[in-house]
């Protein structure tokens, strides 16, 4: 049985990653920095383990992989880098020690966890490690303080993984949320006005579901996506497409 090693497990995202990694057939070890949060995610999941893990942290990662792989007997097939926070704030208002926070989890975090990662499948020759980035990477969001830099730095990481790891036998992808109705963003959500807004400007009418994102990432550990590698999945219902959309505009003459 494949291994799938989820961070961020304890959250919405995570959690949901899990559930469709262990639809496709892998055996599930998900990682929270709150290692209650991941055992509950685990116990509905047949065959899970919940794991406390700093990403941020080499020796507490070393020891989750340690304990993920004496558990299942086997080197995790599929990682998935889903840790992360937000502090949101205008730019001249970011506290540094935040800001650094930020890039610290969203960015440095991954490259703790899919080096380490890395380093064991090598060994094996094969492995796929996706990346959960952000449309506020690819288009960023007033207010949003590190997170942008974070994520697009993230997106950059993932390419470089991808380049020097590819001819090793491992694949490096990223998946980029948009308008998702869980984790960090459920909180914009909550105001009824805002959800509708959000909703009518993405071409497909709604919010995504953390379902959505899972269903992308589990497509690109599988070996449907043998040849992907070193790519940006933008999973956002085309939000990020529609500038021109939400702009008025004469209706054509005939």
């Amino acid at each position: 049985m494949k291994h799938a090693f989820v961070t961020g497990g304890g959250g919405d995202i995570g959690a949901a990653i899990g559930v469709r990694a262990a639809a496709a057939g892998y055996r599930v070890t998900l990682v929270d920095q709150d290692g209650t949060r991941a055992q509950a995610r685990a116990e509905k999941l047949a065959g899970a383990i919940g794991l406390q893990c700093d990403v941020t942290d080499e020796k507490s990662v070393e020891a989750a992989l340690d304990a993920a792989e004496a558990k299942t007997g086997s080197v995790p097939d599929l990682v998935v880098n889903c840790a992360g926070i937000g502090r949101f704030a205008p730019l001249m208002d970011q506290d540094i020690a935040d800001f650094r926070r930020v890039i610290d989890v969203n960015l440095v975090a991954g490259f703790v966890v899919g080096r380490a990662a890395a380093r064991r499948m090598v060994k094996r020759g094969s492995g796929s490690i996706v990346n959960i980035t952000s449309i506020n990477g690819v288009h960023p969001a007033p207010n949003s303080g590190a997170y942008p830099a974070a994520k697009r730095g993230f997106a950059a990481l993932t390419e470089l993984m991808a380049v020097e790891w590819g001819p090793l036998g491992i694949r490096v992808n990223s998946v980029a949320p948009g308008f998702i109705d869980a984790g960090i963003s459920a909180p914009f959500f909550a105001n009824p006005a805002v959800r509708n807004l959000r909703s009518q400007a993405v071409p497909t009418r709604r919010l995504g579901l953390a379902e959505d994102i899972a269903n992308a990432v589990v497509f690109l550990g599988s070996d449907d996506a043998s040849y992907i590698n070193g790519q940006e999945l933008v999973v956002d219902g085309g939000a990020s497409r529609a500038l021109l959309a939400l702009l008025p505009r004469e209706a054509p003459t005939k």
